[in-house]
């Protein structure tokens, strides 16, 4: 009865409460920030995670653009029920060059965070195209308009010097060669030395399988990227956080 009694005058004086409050949460700030302080980086470095390249990246703009985000989030838990259907769970460096991250809060469609490379380009052009046609059940609007839109790469190094300003390591050698990079990707006759040596691995090829270079080759290349940059045969976590 001691303790509650002297709890009651906690309860009694409203300036007192206030007063004790404000130090309980004061400690509680500095116990979570103040280590934040001690560490250089508090995203954990993954091998093989890359900034995109200049054609997923337009890709990207071309998924938010559209909304698909609202749908599909781009976040795996780490459950069981999670993990057996889409894979491992999401590690922060995945998304550490996405300005903003498509972690989502709503699952209208599957999530897309492990998406890459687990259909074919075709696939992925019939699915867009009419998504009926793949999924019956989907609700999913119809996005063929995206093969009939050319896109030229115009201004894609200037999307890629804003990403730099926010923290994507882009060099100066990948902003010069941009456009170039940008075209290349969806081009198998290209010479892609240099793509590949700037960004190590990326899929090269014609996405949509028509001659124009289209918003459908972009979309396509940034979901076929999603998901593929780690190893998850090899990947070991680092637990000396």
């Amino acid at each position: 009865m001691g303790i509650l009694a002297k709890h009651k005058i906690l309860e009694t004086n409203a300036t007192l409460l206030l007063i004790f409050s404000f130090f309980v949460v004061t400690i509680g700030g500095l116990v979570q920030i103040v280590p934040l302080f001690y560490l250089e980086n508090t995203i954990e470095k993954v091998e093989g995670v890359r900034p995109y390249t200049p054609l997923e990246l337009a890709g990207r703009d071309i998924y938010i653009r559209e909304g698909c985000y609202v749908c599909h989030s781009q976040m795996i838990r780490p459950m069981r029920d999670e993990t057996e259907r889409y894979g491992h769970y999401s590690l922060a460096a995945e998304s550490m060059y996405d300005h903003p991250f498509q972690w989502g809060s709503k699952r209208t469609g599957p999530d897309l965070a492990r998406v890459g490379e687990r259909y074919s380009d075709e696939w992925h052009v019939d699915h867009l195209t009419n998504p009926q046609s793949v999924v019956p059940e989907s609700i999913m609007p119809k996005y063929g308009f995206l093969s009939h839109t050319v896109i030229d790469g115009r201004y894609i190094r200037d999307l890629m010097s804003v990403h730099r300003i926010v923290g994507v390591p882009y060099s100066d050698e990948m902003l010069e060669n941009a456009v170039a990079d940008f075209k290349a990707q969806a081009n198998p006759d290209a010479d892609t030395d240099g793509l590949l040596e700037r960004y190590g691995k990326a899929a090269v090829r014609n996405f949509d399988g028509q001659a124009e270079l289209t918003e459908m080759d972009a979309l396509i290349s940034y979901l076929q990227v999603l998901g593929t940059m780690v190893d998850f045969s090899t990947f070991t976590p680092d637990d000396s956080r």
